[in-house]
């Protein structure tokens, strides 16, 4: 989820006027003082006279007024907005709830209340277990895949849904697994995890930097300053940057990162908004010159996608690894009086070059794909890093 603000969307145009239609003249007060404007192409004069509008209104109210059951209003409102973001047909376009819209600021916030895995969205398997969290602890294993919660069948939900079951538990709970054909229940309780979004080091018998980013979130910017300056200090001639599995975050910090390597005045990404392309140039007057490889896979997605191309046609950095997940549309978010939130897609976003990555992903320069060693069952035992590997080699080859 890539977060900026650039005014409003007409979904959250039509609730502020339902809204502003039934309460008190102190929001009107606030609208006019808002030079009349509820977004930046829209008024409330233009709303106002519109028909369909205006029938959208008179439903709400008759049903308010006169259906047989007791309704209630912050919940109608809710549908509302969800069914008309959900006619749009868009992946990235929804409606947030309150969970929803707490996990997902946590996530950014580097701190939450889970168990400490990452979930592929698509088959619900899950990517990655981390450190001393109590995943970790009670045994899950990366390439688990999760088929129920307590006594709950979980096929049909979606990784969201379940990570909102998980997170919702206020006590103990038991996640049914399916590891290579065999079925495991695993006891687990949640629990506050501190993330940060970066680990770094030096390679060892190298002058090559390591920096892994797991998510673009408010402090990255603070997060890879500091980490540059300590690699640097160990004599640090070469980086290699990590994004596998990144999903993204903050359109702003991929902005920022980038900003750190690449040369004043270059192109970092552009924002394709009904066909006005607007152009986000570096603008400060730092910059590196140490080569840089970037490792991508079938899960780096937006935000990290952005950084990869910045740092691929804007400062030369060298792609390895698997073509990129190919999320090429920024969303804007919108947080109600409720604690929900709108997400909905305001733009496409493209490279430097001017290239769209939307549903194609950004193809590595050396493809090549890890080695999984199995076990006479089948069962994977070990996965070998090829793709960092080859990076280190890459490196070393240029020293």
């Amino acid at each position: 989820m890539n977060k900026k603000y650039n005014g409003f969307s007409l979904p959250w145009v039509l609730i502020i006027v339902v809204i502003t239609s039934i309460i008190s003249a102190l929001t009107t007060g606030v609208i006019v003082y808002n030079n009349n404007k509820l977004s930046s192409k829209i008024s409330y004069n233009d709303l106002s006279n519109n028909p369909e509008l205006n029938q959208f209104l008179q439903v709400y109210a008759n049903i308010l007024s006169e259906y047989y059951e007791d309704i209630d209003k912050g919940e109608l409102l809710e549908k509302a907005i969800a069914g008309m973001l959900n006619y749009l047909g868009d992946d990235y376009t929804t409606y947030l709830d309150d969970d929803s819209t707490n996990n997902l600021m946590e996530q950014l916030a580097g701190e939450y209340e889970g168990i400490g895995v990452s979930i592929n969205n698509s088959d619900k398997s899950i990517s990655k277990v981390y450190d001393d969290t109590p995943a970790s602890k009670a045994g899950l294993q990366a390439g688990d895949i999760i088929i129920g919660f307590n006594d709950q069948d979980v096929t049909n939900m979606s990784a969201s849904e379940i990570v909102s079951l998980i997170k919702s538990s206020s006590s103990s709970f038991t996640l049914k697994i399916n590891r290579n054909g065999e079925i495991v229940n695993i006891p687990l309780q949640i629990a506050k995890i501190i993330s940060p979004s970066i680990d770094y080091h030096m390679i060892d018998n190298t002058q090559v930097g390591y920096l892994y980013i797991s998510a673009f979130s408010k402090t990255l910017e603070t997060q890879v300053r500091k980490s540059l300056k300590e690699l640097e200090a160990q004599k640090m001639t070469s980086l290699i940057i990590d994004l596998r599995d990144d999903t993204g975050g903050y359109l702003d910090a991929a902005q920022n990162v980038a900003s750190i390597f690449l040369e004043k005045g270059k192109t970092i990404y552009s924002l394709n908004y009904k066909e006005n392309i607007t152009n986000y140039i570096d603008k400060t007057p730092e910059k590196k010159d140490y080569k840089i490889i970037v490792l991508l896979n079938n899960n780096s997605a937006s935000a990290s996608e952005i950084l990869a191309a910045a740092l691929k046609e804007s400062y030369g950095a060298t792609i390895v690894g698997e073509t990129s997940f190919g999320k090429g549309k920024v969303q804007q978010t919108m947080e109600l009086d409720s604690g929900s939130m709108v997400k909905y897609t305001s733009a496409y976003w493209l490279t430097p070059n001017g290239n769209c990555i939307d549903k194609i992903g950004i193809v590595p320069d050396y493809p090549i794909s890890n080695e999984k060693i199995t076990d006479e069952d089948g069962n994977v035992t070990e996965i070998i890093d090829k793709q960092l590997e080859k990076a280190i080699n890459i490196l070393k080859d240029t020293q």
